[in-house]
């Protein structure tokens, strides 16, 4: 099986501060990955340096290929990310926010109107971003996600803000990942939730991972 991501002795500062203090990881294709730890470990620093959006400042990474020293841009087609932060369009409607998600990783506009009709927002299709409550917002940054088709899928706190329906429906699709070959790395809080979909768990402390057992 490919190897996804490896990290050697990767540091990432934040400040003079550590985020990152010498992480080593190893990720092989396919499959859910739960990053657990307290706040403040360095879990969604991990997945900001996955996506390419904060520089190593020492150690070494490759993610999908890309060496993370020399190319942090040339990855971040073949992913997604779903952050804090929506990554959508206010002034677009819920379907042409997720068609342009689409067409931009270039796949046709039904992958975004299938993530839409996946995700329950098929009644909203014509409502402005700016016009969402924050349960439709999550869901809309999460269908975008899914509707890029991505190789390698960055979630943190996934379940944050949905509704009990639009947690289900995360959780439906999350336990789809390994037929389809996806690789998904969750960090997250809801540790009962979480490693019920999860194959392999990794405990972020002190900017460091440590394999974690599971049951």
């Amino acid at each position: 099986m490919p190897n996804v991501l490896q990290l050697r002795e990767a540091v990432c500062l934040l400040g003079r501060f550590p985020a990152l203090a010498g992480l080593d990881l190893d990720l092989d294709a396919g499959g859910v990955t739960l990053l657990s730890g307290p706040n403040g470990a360095g879990k969604t620093t991990l997945l900001r340096l996955l996506a390419g959006l904060i520089p190593l400042h020492s150690g070494t990474g490759t993610v999908l290929g890309s060496d993370l020293n020399t190319d942090r841009v040339s990855h971040r087609r073949r992913l997604a990310l779903v952050g804090h932060d929506t990554f959508c369009y206010d002034d677009l409607t819920v379907r042409e926010n997720l068609v342009f998600s689409a067409k931009a990783s270039g796949h046709k506009a039904a992958m975004g109107e299938s993530a839409m009709e996946r995700f329950g927002l098929s009644h909203v299709a014509g409502v402005l971003h700016s016009r969402l409550s924050a349960g439709q917002r999550r869901r809309l940054a999460l269908a975008a996600a899914f509707g890029r088709d991505p190789e390698l899928l960055l979630l943190d706190e996934p379940h944050a803000g949905l509704d009990s329906e639009g947690r289900e429906i995360l959780d439906e699709i999350l336990r789809e990942t390994n037929p389809t070959g996806r690789t998904v790395i969750i960090a997250s809080h809801e540790l009962d939730r979480t490693r019920a979909l999860a194959d392999r768990e990794f405990s972020i402390r002190g900017g460091r991972a440590y394999s974690v057992e599971q049951a």
